[in-house]
């Protein structure tokens, strides 16, 4: 009962006590950490490389290094900042792949629709043949916008209007300080806005 009592408690805390309890052995702990994140990684991943079945398998790549070295992890870090970080690392070497054999695609942008910025700058059109041929391209033009961004605004820009982290965490998964986090989303909005001049 007490065995019992114990694992409920490592299961029901918070992140940092999850990490000591895998530490120790505790195999459970581990896989509720991967319950927790898997789905909000996965669609990270997915915003930037436009994959769903390579975002999975990056995700699962993600955990494995998290397993494979959570020695490592520092508890005055957030255990969201280290995993973000891990997959951030991981999303740049696809993206690096992708460059050498020039097929990097960004085409995930549906989900800005969705960001108040965007998507009140877009008329409600009709379902008429010729409204929604022209809705059409105006997608691929914010497509090919954000397509153009350099990585380095991309993924700031994806954790803060997708993923919805606070400046400081964005500031320890890129390792660049809070001033450059802001920096690097102004200009990332600013060439959206260039790109997007017959649209927003």
């Amino acid at each position: 009962m007490e065995n019992a009592l114990c694992l409920s408690d490592i299961l029901a805390g918070g992140d940092h006590t999850l990490v000591a309890a895998y530490l120790k052995g505790n195999q459970v702990a581990f896989q509720t950490l991967v319950e927790r994140y898997q789905r909000r990684l996965i669609n990270y991943i997915n915003l930037s490389v436009h994959d769903y079945e390579l975002a999975v398998d990056l995700a699962q790549e993600t955990f494995i290094r998290v397993y494979r070295h959570a020695e490592s992890y520092e508890a005055r870090y957030n255990f969201s900042t280290w995993l973000y970080r891990i997959a951030t690392n991981l999303i740049i070497d696809e993206i690096r792949r992708r460059k050498r054999r020039n097929r990097f695609l960004f085409e995930n942008f549906f989900f800005l629709l969705s960001r108040k910025e965007l998507s009140n700058s877009l008329p409600d059109e009709s379902r008429s043949p010729e409204k929604t041929y022209g809705r059409k391209e105006k997608l691929e033009r914010i497509q090919n916008a954000i397509d153009s961004l350099p990585p380095k605004y991309r993924l700031a820009f994806v954790l803060k209007e997708i993923q919805d982290l606070p400046y400081e965490e964005i500031s320890d998964i890129l390792n660049i300080s809070p001033g450059t986090v802001k920096s690097r989303i102004h200009r990332a909005k600013m060439l959206l806005r260039e790109k997007l001049s017959g649209i927003l």
